[in-house]
């Protein structure tokens, strides 16, 4: 099979495709031809040796997959074989044409979705899920989605807008603000004008919930924004060192909620059209490197993804780059 092989920590550059022995699923795991795989900021951090673990190499990134499987290792019914469906690996191995997934970690994908919509939602969906769930917005509050343009951002925006909030999205392009407007932002603002927390407190009076996926000063400063008990959800440090809370706001803790049952609701939810990732780019398996670099530059409009395979049409497959 083809795969993306990390050899050494560095840049975007050090992604590369090479030829790698196809993996043999074990006992209670299952082979997926992958269609599609997700990419992360933290991948990008991983493949950097800036991420919040070291992998050992030469290691091969990618923890989601969408594809078909193709067979499967002892205690694992063979009839599952055929069946289209997204999964996690427990971290590594999806930027690849094969890949080896736990069968517990396997999740059908509806009829009408496609596999880039799927995979989309698996790490993105389950975590923006979460988060609102933790978080609770409740009608009339206003909320605050830093990187509001982004993967998990997009989704948070439109969960917040479901629940009845009013949203504040923050992003650094005026292409991001355009989407968060476009899913149900009322207020967007860029923070990187020294002026954007003035342009928010002006026009909220204070906020009831900050989504900080970013932390550093932006973090710091969304936090300043809360009303005094308001509730900070901080799930990312993707512009500097995690947010501490402060001790006049409410932390908001990760929910007691299975991860792969979040990911089935995302999905459901998708399929019933109340949830719709934005697909920014979709690059070919020859192209991880030039992924990655967009993701850094931070030029990518909702998530990236990586297309080993040539995609199943299904309901919101995107059109791609």
């Amino acid at each position: 099979m083809r795969a993306v092989v990390l050899r050494r920590y560095g840049g975007p550059e050090t992604l590369a495709v090479e030829e790698a022995p196809d993996p043999v699923p074990g006992a209670g795991q299952v082979l997926v031809e992958v269609e599609v795989a997700g990419i992360t900021f933290v991948e990008t951090q991983l493949r950097a040796d800036r991420g919040p673990r070291r992998v050992e190499l030469p290691a091969v990134l990618g923890n989601g997959v969408a594809g078909t499987v193709r067979a499967t290792g002892d205690g694992v019914d063979p009839s599952i074989v055929g069946t289209r469906v997204v999964s996690t690996l427990g971290g590594l191995g999806g930027y690849a044409e094969l890949a080896v997934a736990d069968a517990g970690d396997l999740l059908p994908i509806p009829g009408d979705l496609s596999p880039e919509v799927a995979v989309a939602l698996l790490a993105d969906g389950r975590t923006a899920l979460g988060l609102v769930s933790a978080a609770a917005p409740a009608p009339g509050e206003w909320v605050l989605v830093e990187a509001a343009g982004g993967g998990v951002g997009s989704l948070l925006v439109q969960l917040a807008r479901r629940a009845g909030a009013r949203v504040a999205g923050a992003a650094g392009s005026a292409a991001k603000r355009e989407l968060a407007a476009s899913l149900g932002a009322e207020l967007t603002v860029d923070y990187t004008d020294p002026g954007w927390t003035r342009i928010v407190r002006e026009a909220t009076g204070g906020l009831d919930v900050v989504f900080d996926g970013v932390g550093g000063e932006i973090g710091a400063a969304a936090q300043g924004l809360l009303k005094d008990g308001g509730r900070l959800s901080v799930y990312g440090m993707a512009g500097g060192p995690m947010t501490t809370p402060d001790p006049r706001v409410t932390p908001v803790p990760w929910p007691a909620t299975d991860l792969r049952e979040l990911a089935r609701q995302a999905l459901a939810l998708a399929s019933a059209g109340q949830l719709r990732p934005v697909i920014g780019a979709t690059y070919p398996l020859e192209s991880a490197a030039r992924a990655h670099a967009a993701i850094e530059a931070r030029t990518i409009t909702g998530k990236s993804l990586l297309r080993p395979a040539r995609p199943r049409t299904g309901r919101g497959a995107p059109t791609g780059v």
